[in-house]
C-alpha cells in the first residue's frame, strides 16, 4: 500500500467515475483501475462496485476512503511542518471565504498579507458557508473566513472583527429622510433577502425577527449586487454589510444608505481552522493581519454620510 493508491481511492470516492477520477489524478484510466484492483487484492476486500454507468464504493470502501483522506491530510500537514521549519512564512495557505464577504474584504486585506508574508502563496476559495466548512473538515482547506456562530468543537474560531449593517433604501422611500434609524423603524417593513444557503440571509432574518420586520415575497437574490440594483430600481429595501458599501465598490444611483443608532445590527467575522492543524501558529499570525484592518472600513457612519451628501448634491 502506498500514498499514491490512497490518493486514487479518494479521487474515485469523490468523482464516482474512473475516467473523471483518473483525470483528476493526471493518470490514464487503465492505470487508476489497475492500482485500485491491486489495492483490493492487497487488502483482501472489495472496495468498489463496478456498474455500467457509475462506480459505487462498498461499505468498507467508503470507510477506507474516509480514513485514506485523513491519512493524506496528515501527510500534507507533515510537509507543511517541514516547509515552515525551513521558512516559517513560506508555503501555501488554502483559505475559504463566503461570497457576501470575499469581494469586499479581500481587496483591502490581500495587499496587507503580501506585505507581511511576501513568500506566502495564498490560494483563495469562494464558496457558501457549508461548503467551506465541509472542505475545512476534510482537510481541503487550511482555514476559513466565516460568520459566527459556528458550532463545531473540532474547529478553533478566532474573532477578527464585527461588521455592522446599514439599510439600503431608494431615495424616494419614506425612511430615506431619517438621519438615524432604530430597529423599531423596520417593524412594518418587508426586506429583500438573498436565496437559501447564504449565511447573510440567516443574519438578515435574525435582524428582521428582532425588529418585527418581514421578507418581501416573490423575490430572492443570488448576490449582494442583485440586491443593490433591486433597491436602486425601487423594488424594495435591504440590509447591506458595511464593507459592501465602502470604496472601491461603486454605489448604484438612487440608493440611500442609512445608519442605525446605538449598537447597530451586525455580523461577527472569524477565522476558523482545525484544532489539530500543524499550521495553528502561523494561522494565528495570519489572523492578526485581518484584525489590523483600518477602523474606517468598518464604520457605517462614513458610508451613510457620503450617501446623504450625494443625495443632496443630486
Amino acid at each position: 500500500m502506498n500514498l499514491r493508491d490512497l490518493h486514487y481511492l479518494v479521487a474515485l470516492a469523490e468523482h464516482r467515475h474512473f475516467g473523471r477520477a483518473a483525470e483528476a489524478c493526471f493518470v490514464s484510466q487503465p492505470t487508476l483501475s489497475t492500482q485500485i484492483k491491486k489495492l483490493e487484492d492487497e487488502l483482501g476486500v472489495a472496495l468498489v462496485e463496478r456498474t455500467p454507468r457509475k462506480v459505487l464504493l462498498t461499505d468498507v470502501g467508503r470507510d477506507i476512503a474516509n480514513r485514506a483522506r485523513d491519512v493524506l491530510n496528515e501527510v500534507e500537514q507533515i510537509k507543511g511542518v517541514a516547509r515552515r521549519t525551513v521558512d516559517p512564512e513560506s508555503g501555501t495557505v488554502r483559505l475559504g471565504i463566503f461570497p457576501t464577504l470575499g469581494p469586499y474584504l479581500l481587496p483591502h486585506v490581500v495587499p496587507m498579507i503580501r506585505d507581511r508574508f511576501p513568500r506566502l502563496e495564498l490560494l483563495l476559495v469562494e464558496e457558501k458557508t457549508e461548503t467551506v466548512l465541509h472542505r475545512l473538515r476534510e482537510g481541503k482547506l487550511d482555514a476559513g473566513i466565516l460568520a459566527l456562530p459556528i458550532h463545531d468543537d473540532s474547529l478553533h474560531a478566532e474573532l477578527l472583527f464585527e461588521e455592522p449593517f446599514v439599510l439600503a433604501v431608494p431615495q424616494s422611500h419614506p425612511l430615506a429622510k431619517r438621519p438615524l434609524l432604530k430597529l423599531s423603524d423596520l417593524s412594518d417593513q418587508s426586506l429583500l433577502l438573498l436565496e437559501d444557503g447564504h449565511c447573510l440571509r440567516d443574519q438578515a432574518l435574525e435582524v428582521c425577527h428582532m425588529a418585527g420586520a418581514g421578507e418581501k415575497s416573490g423575490f430572492r437574490a443570488t448576490s449582494l449586487e442583485t440586491l443593490r440594483q433591486m433597491v436602486a430600481s425601487n423594488v424594495g429595501i435591504t440590509l447591506l454589510p458595511t464593507l459592501a458599501v465602502k470604496p472601491p465598490v461603486a454605489q448604484a444611483p438612487n440608493l440611500q444608505l442609512l445608519e442605525f443608532s446605538g449598537h447597530p445590527p451586525s455580523r461577527r467575522i472569524a477565522m476558523l481552522w482545525r484544532k489539530s492543524s500543524a499550521m495553528c501558529g502561523f494561522l494565528q499570525q495570519l489572523a492578526e493581519v485581518f484584525k489590523s484592518l483600518p477602523r474606517d472600513l468598518l464604520d457605517p457612519h462614513t458610508a451613510a454620510t457620503s450617501s446623504a451628501k450625494r443625495r443632496r448634491a443630486a
